[in-house]
């Protein structure tokens, strides 16, 4: 599909041995996949041993816990290395459908965009596939107080399912982002930083028992997170801080 461009699925893996296979089967069901690496981030459960059977997969497994972020840095670092031109996160609990990869794909192997996320806003689906009604509420409040601070019009930034170009993950200072759940809002406000625009399409979004969800007390962290983050972007554009989140100044690029 994309001539010379290799795609590769990155997995960020905790305890996701009931869904890891069938997400895994859906991702290389879209035939445009060329690898797969899984992160495991310390499971406790089958995980790895299940992971290490699955063809064209790169299994790496920290020993310790390393937080959400903390996988995903592994996660980027790996598919970097691994050659990956376009690089899709894919959470293994099955709540973001694979099927979407080849369209997300597509808007950054066509050089239309270089970050592209499925959006469970778009199209209604939150509610609809099973999203607490606080947690929506939440997300909302959080997108609206994000976009006034950071000047961008997304409609949310709190989904799991991103795709990146290479140019753009070889630019952004990830290693020295936070390695909890607050990672994937500081990731976003880089992005916006460095000028590169991001994309969104409709995603239907399924909640059940075996899909991942942080507790009310790690929402309440996050939001807080987030909000900082937005606050911190804000006062350092306006010159009036430096942050290592957002070094240098402002470019445009695509």
């Amino acid at each position: 599909m994309f001539k010379n461009k290799k795609v590769v699925v990155v997995m960020p893996a905790y305890n996701a041995q009931q869904t890891l296979v069938k997400t895994y089967d859906e991702v290389m069901a879209q035939e445009i996949v060329d690898l797969v690496v899984i992160v495991d981030d310390g499971s406790r459960d089958s995980t790895v041993k299940i992971a290490e059977n699955l063809p064209s997969t790169i299994v790496y497994r920290h020993e310790k816990n390393k937080g959400y972020g903390g996988n995903q840095k592994s996660c980027y670092r790996l598919a970097l290395d691994a050659g990956g031109d376009i690089i899709v996160m894919v959470h293994p609990d099955y709540q973001y459908t694979p099927k979407l990869i080849p369209a997300m794909a597509s808007m950054i192997g066509n050089n239309l965009y270089h970050c592209v996320l499925g959006s469970r806003i778009l199209g209604g689906y939150a509610l609809k596939g099973g999203m607490p009604l606080w947690k929506y509420v939440a997300n909302r409040f959080l997108t609206l107080a994000e976009n006034l601070l950071v000047g961008a019009k997304l409609s949310e930034y709190h989904t799991g399912f991103r795709a990146f170009s290479r140019e753009l993950l070889e630019r952004l200072p990830l290693e020295g982002n936070s390695n909890d759940f607050i990672f994937d809002n500081q990731m976003l406000t880089q992005i916006i930083w460095h000028g590169y625009t991001i994309a969104e399409v409709s995603c239907p979004t399924k909640y059940f028992a075996e899909a991942s969800s942080i507790n009310f007390y790690r929402s309440l962290k996050y939001g807080f997170g987030c909000l900082y983050t937005a606050f911190v972007f804000r006062l350092a554009k306006s010159g009036l801080m430096a942050s290592p989140l957002f070094g240098g100044n402002v470019s445009r690029s695509g």
